[in-house]
């Protein structure tokens, strides 16, 4: 049996398969049946070599240190320097062709870090998500870019590598040369982008949702869905016998004083949302390497709307009025929503191809409901990052305080029933952590790969504020009544389901953040096809997606208070896991 020749543990040179590029490597350990050694690469990459590809280090060595040059003074460094031809100084052809090959080698290289980076840039651009409103989970969120880690790696290593061939250059020539080796790098970053950029458009086999048909299907039938639930709670007996409830005539859910009402909610948030207050961060770098410019102001504009509202309610003004014209305030937010989702399209027929996101397909259809335009702005207002956490979010909590005022006056409490208070207790801290923690929002799937179509504009400002404010309206016209034993056991159900989340939260953000932080050394990640890191330990090492699991347990938590007379204030949690089960096939597709 032959012996090893380079023993576990030893650094060495190691052949990058398929070229002739030698880097530094760690044997790992070797099979005596194969003859075949596993060695690591510097950024993690391990493969198995035969021994005619792994050199010593001490070869490269000796050649670093070897001069062709037979001058003397050149060896000691001499900077007495004559004029006349010595043996050891090279004719000028013979530096030109030095040169020249060292042109050749960094063009190689090159295009050896292009061969590699083909099977990258294919795949379609995206990143993954969790969404604070419980709308589509915003890429997989404990997901993080390399970076092209192995293309830099493999620039800089051959650059030292061919550098150290030509040591009798003169300083100014190695300092031109090493700005050649600096360009050509950036060349090559600059046609990865546009290489990423240029994807091919998604194959019908590829789209969500269940293609045109399927997004066709649910821009029609949400909505309807929305008021049928919506009526049906309204029913003294809202049993699912009683389906499908009496269905008012369409002029009586129309009203243009609701409309202008709504128009000037929306106007409010959106002068909250331009005040300079507030830190301003940068976005996840987009496929063209820019980075957007976001104010995280969302904090502050809860508090300035809670404080307008706190002044209306001590001037006497009478919210009782949403709860009776609630359905009319849905389809006011519904059509609000189609005309946003016209606008958006209509514009984005116009933008640039690097504007427009990777889940657009170029079919009219599903383009108008996924979004054709990723970052629709008009001037530095962002509309898809507005709509995402402002009107629909705290007007979620708007809604719940109007459906507390309103059982109040319909039961005639003198305070509300303690299962309202749980209920809008537990929804206002999963607000104010959304808002508290808004920068989160920047690395979910809805901001980095979704554009601003019908799916999001009907998501942020109707089916949030409106379905997820159920149990709030529910409880308006079926009081429960909940003991303080089982108000304890549902509070400690809806903590724990919040440490999950908000701790899975923190730490993916954290990572995505700074992933060499040496606060986050201790967690394990894998390497997946797409260039990207997954976490595999801490929170992300007990359950594939930690965060959507303290959601779920949230959101029955703020259920429970509703009894168990009705199976329609569960909607919420069956809707939920439904969402989240579509989320991760996404998450796992990208």
């Amino acid at each position: 049996m032959p012996s090893r020749k380079f023993a576990d543990g030893e650094v060495v040179r190691g052949r990058w398969p398929g070229s002739s590029l030698y880097y530094e490597v760690e044997i790992l350990s070797h099979d005596s049946n194969s003859q075949l050694y596993t060695v690591k690469y510097k950024d993690g990459t391990e493969l198995e070599l035969k021994e005619n590809d792994i050199k010593p280090l001490t070869s490269f060595r000796q050649r670093k240190g070897g001069s062709t040059s037979s001058s003397p003074s050149r060896r000691r460094g001499s900077r007495s320097r004559s004029r006349s031809r010595s043996p050891g100084r090279l004719p000028k052809g013979a530096r030109r062709s030095a040169s020249a090959s060292h042109q050749a080698d960094i063009k190689e290289a090159r295009r050896e870090v292009e061969v590699k980076l083909t099977p990258l840039v294919l795949k379609p651009f995206g990143n993954s998500i969790s969404r604070y409103n419980g709308e589509p989970e915003h890429i997989e969120r404990n997901d993080v870019p390399r970076k092209n880690t192995q293309e830099k790696f493999n620039l800089s290593q051959e650059s030292s590598y061919i550098s150290t061939q030509y040591r009798l250059r003169p300083r100014r020539e190695e300092i031109r040369l090493k700005e050649m080796d600096s360009k050509e790098e950036k060349f090559v970053t600059k046609e990865l982008a546009v290489r990423t950029f240029e994807v091919t458009p998604i194959q019908a086999k590829d789209l969500e949702f269940g293609g045109v048909p399927g997004v066709f299907l649910i821009m029609f039938g949400l909505p309807v869905f929305l008021f049928l639930l919506l009526l049906m709670c309204k029913q003294k007996d809202p049993s699912l016998l009683n389906f499908p409830p009496p269905l008012p005539a369409l002029y009586e859910l129309w009203e243009t004083r609701v409309f202008g009402v709504y128009l000037l909610w929306f106007l409010i948030q959106a002068l909250f949302y331009l005040l300079p207050v507030g830190k301003v961060v940068e976005g996840m770098p987009l496929i063209d390497g820019r980075r957007l410019k976001y104010r995280l102001n969302g904090f502050y504009a809860f508090i300035l709307t809670f404080a307008v509202i706190g002044t209306c309610l001590f001037q006497g003004v009478e919210f009782h009025y949403v709860y009776r014209h609630f359905l009319q305030f849905a389809l006011a937010a519904t059509v609000f929503c189609v005309v946003l989702s016209v606008y958006l399209y209509m514009r984005s027929l116009k933008a640039p191809r690097k504007d427009l996101s990777p889940a657009s397909s170029g079919n009219a259809v599903y383009d108008f409901f996924i979004g054709r335009e990723l970052n629709p702005r008009i001037g530095t207002f962002d509309l898809k990052y507005f709509c995402e956490l402002r009107p629909g979010l705290i007007g979620w909590v708007v809604i719940n305080l109007v459906m507390l005022l309103a059982e109040m006056k319909i039961q005639s409490r003198a305070v509300p029933s303690l299962a309202m208070i749980l209920v809008n207790s537990f929804q206002l801290l999963y607000v104010v952590d959304a808002l508290w923690n808004e920068e989160a929002v920047l690395t979910t799937m809805d901001i980095i790969h979704d554009g601003f179509g019908f799916m999001l504009a009907f998501g942020d400002l109707v089916w949030v504020p409106f379905i997820y404010s159920f149990q709030a309206f529910y409880l308006v016209s079926h009081p429960n009544e909940v003991s303080w034993p089982m108000a304890s056991l549902m509070i400690v159900l809806k903590l724990c389901g919040y440490i999950i989340f908000r701790g899975a939260n923190s730490q993916k953000n954290a990572f995505r953040k700074n992933p060499s932080d040496p606060k986050l050394s201790h967690l394990k990640t894998i390497h997946t096809s797409t260039g990207k890191n997954l976490l595999v330990s801490g929170w992300w090492g007990f359950v594939r997606h930690p965060n959507y699991l303290g959601d779920l347990i949230m959101a029955l938590a703020w259920s429970l208070p509703c009894g168990f007379n009705h199976i329609l204030p569960y909607f919420y949690v069956v809707y939920f896991t439904m969402l989240l089960v579509h989320r991760e096939a996404r998450d796992e597709y990208q």
